[in-house]
């Protein structure tokens, strides 16, 4: 959830944007995350009545106010957790 909240800590995104942030996460499990953060009062889901329908996802005030919490959990992450290397290419 902490990739999740990282990337509306940007800004509001839709479905695909947070989705291509938090990537190797299913849908359907994305979906059920943001399900269960609406219902915490931490993310709020917004329908735009446009064809096609458009919905976005933001952070509350309570979500925003996470925003030191998940800095500091990227900032121990960022020290402690190695970063994956590049996939090597191979000679053509």
């Amino acid at each position: 959830m902490c990739l999740i909240l990282r990337s509306l800590l940007e800004g509001p995104r839709r479905f695909t944007g947070i989705s291509v942030y938090v990537n190797g996460l299913s849908d359907r499990l994305l979906s059920q995350r943001l399900q269960e953060l609406e219902e915490a009062g931490i993310v709020e889901r917004r329908v735009y009545v446009h064809r096609p329908v458009i919905v976005e996802y933001s952070l509350t005030a309570k979500g925003q106010d996470l925003r030191e919490v998940v800095e500091a959990i990227q900032s121990w992450a960022d020290r402690w957790e190695p970063i994956p290397a590049a996939p090597e290419e191979k000679p053509v």
